[in-house]
């Protein structure tokens, strides 16, 4: 790791939180954004992030590459509520690990760090339907809860469709009304 890619990432991931935080305060959930994925400044995300930075793709694909696996992600993910993969567990009907539905407030944030993503790392080439392609082409592979994953993909629809605007009047709507999705 250089120091020129420590720096890189220190400037993506920092950029990338920023977006995040202002997407939290526009859909509601400031206090959210703001503690935001903090755990990838720590010496366990960071020192991998750093070493496999690219500035265009997430660096955990880069460990992974490297070794099969990618122990930054695994710490990561265990510590974000607003992963999806954070919300699996053991179902005793079933005797397998599966996707629980998330709460409503994660699943607004990780339309925010989705949505944050998308203009972090496509830059200049971002669409208003780059979150929801990169959503669609994954979705196949993806273990999400179906609720969650629908609603998921509502919001990133409606950012393509509709706009940021309406899409986060609506996550503020439904937030305020505590509603079930």
């Amino acid at each position: 790791m250089s120091l020129k890619s420590a720096l890189l990432h220190f400037k993506t991931i920092t950029k990338h939180r920023h977006k995040v935080i202002a997407h939290c305060a526009r859909a509601g959930i400031l206090w959210q954004g703001l503690r935001h994925d903090l755990s990838k400044y720590t010496p366990t995300e960071f020192m991998p992030g750093a070493k496999f930075c690219t500035g265009t793709r997430s660096p955990n694909e880069g460990e992974r590459e490297a070794y099969g696996y990618s122990l930054a992600w695994m710490h990561h993910k265990g510590r974000n509520r607003h992963h999806f993969e954070y919300w699996t567990d053991y179902n005793p009907k079933t005797k397998q690990m599966e996707p629980v539905k998330m709460p409503l407030r994660f699943v607004a944030e990780m339309f925010c760090d989705r949505l944050a993503a998308s203009k972090t790392y496509q830059g200049k080439n971002y669409k208003p339907d780059s979150a929801l392609q990169y959503f669609l082409n994954g979705k196949a592979r993806r273990k999400i809860h179906p609720e969650t994953s629908e609603l998921l993909e509502k919001l990133l629809r409606m950012v393509a469709e509709e706009g940021e605007d309406a899409t986060f009047a609506y996550i503020r709507q439904i937030l305020k009304r505590k509603q079930e999705y």
